[in-house]
């Protein structure tokens, strides 16, 4: 690695405290066989972990006049084959600690390797950076009302409940567009209606008059009661535990969900149903 730059002081407590007082953060024993690793001095092994971890990357800083020693440190603190048996606490560390390197003009991608990036200039800036979901999302333009639906638990990486808020808001537009009170299935077998007739549609995404816009429109139905099912339904219903759901699957979910809140969205009121 070239020659990198010193940290600024509020770059390096940034570090410490992101590495030392966030959740899922390095214990005490942690912090000290990561910096004989990485052939740094541990001064003052007996104060907290942060101001124990600070002057340790201070003045090797300091000694180096560059930051090379402490970029590696943070690489080692965060290769992913110390998580192995706790993935979740790596994305956790990750993020909290790209949140502060985007400052710096750092990030360290998922293999726990140091690349550059743009420099951020404010926290709003550096959350976005750090969260990958959110901004994939945005590169896919996913409907902004179902990224509203889930700000929250795409600013946690929360995938078990994003997917949960994001079908919810797709309901509550059905909701909204037909003033039905009705949820799940039922709701979209009154909305659109179902193929045999037994119930007539409130809303339609085109005007029914020939039998492929038929197919178009219950073929929309089907997709949103699929997405219930497959979906909502679980995640209301079971335990986090058992609901492990992984980025690309959230990416590939809430991707199908804007699609069908576009087609929703545009679908008109029948009167007189």
């Amino acid at each position: 690695m070239a020659l990198q730059p010193a940290l600024r002081e509020s770059h390096l407590q940034g570090l410490c405290s992101a590495l030392c007082d966030s959740e899922g953060c390095l214990t005490g024993s942690e912090i000290g066989r990561l910096l004989t690793r990485c052939g740094i001095e541990d001064p003052l092994p007996d104060t907290t972990k942060r101001w124990r971890l600070l002057e340790a990357l201070t003045r090797r800083q300091k000694a180096d006049s560059c930051a090379n020693n402490v970029l590696a440190f943070v690489e080692a603190a965060l290769d992913p084959a110390l998580y192995v048996r706790n993935p979740r606490r790596h994305e956790q560390l990750l993020d909290e600690i790209n949140k502060v390197l985007s400052f710096a003009g750092y990030r360290v991608n998922e293999s726990g390797r140091l690349t550059s990036v743009s420099h951020a200039r404010t926290l709003t800036e550096a959350e976005n950076r750090a969260s990958r979901l959110g901004g994939e999302l945005r590169r896919r333009e996913v409907h902004p009302e179902v990224l509203g639906f889930c700000r929250a638990e795409l600013l946690a990486d929360d995938y078990f409940h994003v997917l949960l808020e994001a079908t919810k808001g797709l309901a509550e537009l059905l909701r909204k567009k037909s003033g039905l009170k009705l949820d799940g299935s039922e709701l979209v077998d009154a909305c659109f209606g179902t193929p045999d007739g037994k119930r007539t549609p409130h809303l339609a995404i085109n005007t029914l008059s020939t039998q492929t816009e038929k197919s178009q429109h219950w073929g929309l139905a089907s997709l949103i009661k699929g997405t219930f099912s497959f979906y909502r339904n679980p995640t209301a219903h079971e335990p986090r535990i058992q609901r492990r759901v992984e980025e690309g699957e959230a990416l590939d979910m809430l991707t199908l969900v804007s699609f069908l809140y576009r087609q929703a969205e545009q679908a008109v009121f029948i009167p007189g149903t």
